[in-house]
């Protein structure tokens, strides 16, 4: 029976194969992708994969793990209005839907489709909207398809104002009659 070595030399960086690239780019650019990660090229491969997930697949889809499947979907203005409903951000750039305690999946169905009604949803926000009702009325329908309502943790920071900019004081000096 073989055995199998340990690899020499650095361990791959991005689980794939990979190869380096020069590239120069103007210095806007790099404070950007450094804002994404330090690492430029980590930076790089997060947004080409979240515009990847964009453009590629549906707006809104099941993420099947086992016998379990979740919604992810690209975020949206008329998504990420609905009261009571939160999205948890993914690296690719789409979201996991979050029901805030208290919203039931059929609440959530219910705002689905009245936001679907409203007429300030875009072409795109709509069509969104379209696909996340006709999952949750498939679910809800299918004999074979159950669905729970699960929690997960978020952590939050609270928004703080920003601070004030700091007022000098005027300090008077007398001497006699004169104010300086």
């Amino acid at each position: 029976m073989p055995i199998a070595r340990a690899r020499r030399g650095r361990p791959s960086k991005f689980g794939r194969p990979s190869h380096p690239v020069t590239v120069t780019l103007p210095d806007d650019v790099v404070t950007a992708f450094r804002a994404v990660d330090p690492d430029l090229s980590r930076a790089i491969v997060h947004l080409s994969e979240a515009a990847a997930a964009r453009s590629a697949g549906p707006t809104v889809a099941l993420s099947r793990y086992g016998h379990n499947a979740v919604i992810v979907l690209t975020p949206n203005r008329a998504i990420e209005g609905l009261p009571g409903v939160a999205l948890v951000p993914l690296p690719d750039g789409r979201a996991l839907v979050s029901l805030e305690s208290g919203t039931s999946i059929a609440e959530f169905e219910v705002l689905v489709r009245d936001a679907l009604d409203s007429e300030s949803a875009t072409p795109d926000e709509r069509t969104s909207l379209q696909l996340l009702g006709d999952l949750l009325r498939s679910a809800r329908r299918s004999r074979d398809v159950r669905l729970s309502q699960r929690s997960i943790i978020v952590f939050e920071t609270p928004v703080r104002p920003s601070p004030r900019p700091a007022v000098k004081a005027v300090r008077r000096k007398t001497r006699g009659d004169i104010i300086t």
